[in-house]
């Protein structure tokens, strides 16, 4: 009688100290689905590359000051900012002033610069052409459709002295209309999707195309080998991130902000694209 008893007492301590432990085990796995849950979760669109590439980079250090930052990669100049509007994202990061101004005008968009990033020099290709020296008359000049860009890029064509634009606009916002000596007679060609620019260096060896560096890097050029003529390091085209002005004040959007700034991020930037991304810090 006494050995039975002394085997149910047994059983049930052990009973006891399993539940206990499962208790216990319960208790922790709550407790670090407490901790997961308390990190603040921003979602940020970006152009593949670099944008979506730096972002990466910086979840971790985001994650040690409980931000948890989700990436949507974005392939074209339209959708971040039509997404952001409607609150599928918390902020984007791809566009510069010029380009944040011509939307907020065109489309109403009430969004809010919080700082910029780094600026990606734009430069100007030849597959065919190997200086601008070798520039023929009549070669064809090949930008996108994206007009804020139009100023930016007939600026670089006129301090090469291949143009002149009219002394009393802008030049940051100069169209070909703007042109007044063209002494090659270039022929431009301004219907181009920014994505497909790539394509036509590709495809038209003879022919100079102005390629935004993102998609100069996707493609496999270096800027700063393969350009003809590439944006001085003094541009004021700082890529930015953006978001609602609702958003304005949001203080893990502004950290994200800081975080990009970090020396680690910009060692990373400037080792990475072989200073093709210039990291700033205003």
């Amino acid at each position: 009688m006494k050995k039975l008893l002394a085997v149910l007492f047994t059983t049930l301590l052990l009973f006891v100290l399993a539940a206990c432990g499962t208790s216990e085990e319960e208790e922790s796995s709550n407790n670090e689905g407490e901790t997961s849950g308390d990190l603040t979760e921003i979602v940020v669109g970006a152009s593949a590359v670099p944008h979506t590439e730096i972002l990466e980079k910086a979840v971790p250090l985001l994650k040690e000051e409980g931000i948890d930052l989700q990436i949507e990669t974005y392939q074209d100049f339209v959708l971040p900012n039509q997404d952001l509007d409607s609150g599928l994202i918390d902020a984007n990061y791809y566009q510069h002033i010029p380009f944040l101004e011509n939307e907020r005008n065109e489309k109403g968009y009430d969004f809010a610069n919080l700082g910029g990033i780094h600026i990606e020099p734009i430069g100007i290709y030849s597959k065919g052409i190997e200086s601008i020296d070798d520039i023929e008359e009549g070669t064809v000049f090949i930008m996108s459709r994206n007009t804020p860009e139009h100023g930016r890029i007939l600026s670089l064509l006129q301090e090469a002295d291949l143009i002149t634009l009219d002394e009393n606009v802008n030049p940051d916002d100069a169209t070909v209309d703007d042109v007044v000596d063209n002494p090659l007679d270039l022929e431009f060609e301004t219907r181009i999707e920014p994505a497909f620019l790539t394509q036509n260096y590709e495809r038209e060896e003879d022919a100079l195309v102005a390629i935004n560096t993102n998609y100069a890097i996707e493609f496999g050029l270096v800027p700063t080998e393969d350009a003809l003529i590439l944006e001085e390091s003094d541009s004021p085209y700082a890529n930015l991130i953006v978001a609602r002005s609702e958003d304005e004040d949001n203080e893990a959007l502004h950290k994200l902000v800081e975080v990009l700034r970090s020396e680690e991020i910009q060692t990373f930037m400037e080792e990475e694209y072989n200073g093709a991304i210039i990291p700033v810090n205003e």
